[in-house]
């Protein structure tokens, strides 16, 4: 892999789609194995200048000067609480804008690198209410004038909270003489509440946002005195730890760290890389390797370490535990996953150290110390009360704030379009981009820009639900599958409403509703395969199937241990589902032509 020139699968561009579709699908999925995406050192060179120039050198500065500290005297800022306060709001700004995660190249953003704020601040863009027509005053699907100001608002509101010097409070000046003081709380009441009003307006912004980590952390700066603060934000970081730990002891996360350490751009060897599979290139199920890594490496440090952290009173285990979750974050940045949260992880990294380091149990700061038991139990009661809810209905909340990230458990979607379909949305979408493959036209030649929409459907495949999703298509279309353009729908959402992040939640029937009213496709022209996530407590996920012209078309479950007993390109022909139920009429004439032997039809 060179500097400008990244690892192409080898295929012949002119003639690949030729090929039938599982064939594409094998050459993708086994090209991951060596080199993941594939993609030249030169992007990576630009995320991290990204990370080091505005992320590091911009809000660090702004975060010490705007406090009355020198940037360049670590010593002095490295546990002021002013500091870690702007620097949370700092990422928030960046996430808020679009220039955090799900940014780039690595996110489908090729021309424009960003979406945020190009699409947030323009109207009539597509916006996705979460609960349209139950909350008075959120129904449509179009960004309006109104829409657009709130999220400037927001913007705004943070750069003052992050301009302004700290004001003095008799909370933190009791325990911390000589302090810098903290962020005004009444710039921060304002932002709680237009973060509440862009959410129920526009569910993209606040995920984009992180909403689920950082909208807890500014109520706490805004209405906590500073003990009760700093125990309460002890709290928020060991629930998203121990949330996504715990959201990983099933079997999708062994999927993930393969085709993960597969696309790291510093791991040169490919015998390390191949020790992740079964055996190479027959069998890319995960190996016992991955499975050691996953749940030993995963799950167990980043469920045991952050309770250590939270109970801790020994100073040499606590900087132990510390050192191992900065370890931690700091390997997962240097994956460059596909939704690139760089800013995250190096956020998490620095908060260990603050909150843990900064701020010890036995110096007043562990859970017995704060104001009140009540308060106490009523904050991990709320924290606590999304992940619950989330691993048991997935359907009811995202994964983000069910804090399953990167757990590989995800709602997730292949798009079908029929011949020429797809250029309708380019033609009758507002948005500041074009779809992914329209981008990279701008670089690639036609038949090279396809093999690259593969390799994202080949890195789907790596993964559970792709072996279902590509079941239901083969179902559904047929031999027609070989001619339809497929496209995974975490990248295509990206283009359409800015932001996706892995979150299945943002491209279910409501965006491939809000598509039809705009493109007026007709029956068979789009096909949608969705899948929601796997309840924490059920061997199986539900799926849909989506005719953007007709609606949802058909409801059913799948066995998890069908999809991740087999190969990535589907050998054994689809996995079997158990349909519950299925639109009458011309679906189901077309579809009585398919074998019967994969569907079963519950009575």
């Amino acid at each position: 892999m060179g500097f400008k020139t990244g690892n192409f699968p080898e295929v012949d561009p002119a003639t690949f789609l030729d090929l039938p579709f599982r064939d594409r699908l094998r050459a993708m999925s086994t090209h991951w194995v060596d080199y993941g995406f594939g993609t030249p050192k030169m992007v990576h060179t630009i995320y991290i200048l990204k990370l080091l120039v505005l992320y590091l050198g911009a809000g660090l500065s702004i975060a010490t000067f705007t406090s009355g500290y020198n940037v360049l005297d670590v010593g002095a800022w490295w546990n002021a609480p002013i500091v870690y306060q702007k620097l949370i709001l700092w990422t928030l700004l960046v996430e808020t804008i679009g220039l955090g995660g799900s940014w780039g190249p690595l996110a489908g953003h090729f021309k424009p690198m960003m979406g945020g704020a190009l699409f947030w601040l323009r109207p009539g863009t597509i916006r996705l209410p979460p609960w349209p027509g139950k909350v008075p005053l959120t129904s449509g699907d179009t960004r309006t004038v109104f829409d657009v100001l709130i999220y400037a608002a927001i913007l705004i509101n943070i750069m003052l909270a992050l301009g302004f010097a700290g004001v003095h409070t008799p909370s933190i000046d009791a325990v911390l003489p000589g302090n810098h003081g903290l962020v005004n709380p009444t710039l921060l009441l304002p932002l709680i509440a237009l973060l509440i009003v862009i959410g129920l307006r526009d569910k993209v912004i606040f995920i984009a946002a992180r909403g689920e980590q950082y909208f807890p952390a500014v109520v706490f700066f805004g209405v906590l005195p500073f003990v009760d603060m700093i125990i309460a934000l002890k709290l928020l970081i060991v629930s998203v730890w121990v949330g996504a730990g715990i959201s990983k002891l099933g079997h999708h996360f062994s999927m993930v760290v393969p085709p993960m350490l597969s696309n790291t751009p510093w791991m040169p060897f490919k015998k390390i890389k191949r020790a992740h599979y079964r055996s190479f290139p027959e069998d890319l199920r995960p190996s016992i390797v991955a499975g050691g890594v996953a749940h030993v490496l995963g799950t167990v440090v980043e469920v045991v370490t952050p309770l250590v952290l939270l109970f801790s009173t020994n100073r040499t285990l606590t900087l132990l535990a510390v050192a191992l979750m900065v370890a931690f974050h700091l390997f997962i940045l240097s994956t460059f996953p596909l939704a690139v949260p760089l800013e995250w992880n190096l956020l998490f990294a620095y908060a260990s150290i603050f909150l843990f380091v900064g701020f010890p149990a036995w110096d007043g700061y562990g859970i017995a110390d704060m104001s009140s038991v009540w308060l106490t139990a009523a904050i991990v009661a709320a924290l606590v009360f999304f992940p619950i809810l989330g691993n048991l209905r997935p359907d009811l909340v995202s994964f983000l704030p069910s804090m399953r990230q990167y757990a590989g458990n995800w709602a997730s979607a292949t798009w079908a379009f029929a011949p020429g379909a797809e250029e309708k949305l380019d033609r009758f979408v507002k948005r500041p981009s074009q779809n992914t493959r329209t981008q990279l036209l701008a670089t690639y030649p036609p038949e090279v820009a396809d093999v690259v929409m593969h390799q994202l459907l080949g890195w789907r495949s790596m993964h559970s639900q792709g072996r279902a999703l590509y079941s239901l298509l083969m179902n559904h279309l047929g031999d027609d599958i070989d001619t339809y353009s497929l496209r995974e729908a975490e990248f295509s959402c990206n283009s359409l409403v800015a932001f996706n992040f892995g979150d299945g939640h943002l491209h279910n029937e409501f965006l491939i509703a809000a598509l039809q009213r705009r493109c007026n496709f007709a029956p068979g022209e789009f096909v949608i395969a969705w899948i929601e996530s796997q309840p924490i407590h059920k061997g199986i996920q539900e799926y849909k199937v989506i005719d953007a012209a007709l609606g949802v078309i058909e409801r059913g479950t799948y066995k998890v241990s069908d999809a991740i007993n087999e190969q990535p390109w589907l050998p054994n022909g689809p996995i079997p589902f158990d349909v519950q139920w299925r639109l009458e009429g011309d679906i189901e004439e077309r579809e009585s032509e398919l074998p019967k032997s994969n569907v079963a039809v519950r009575p």
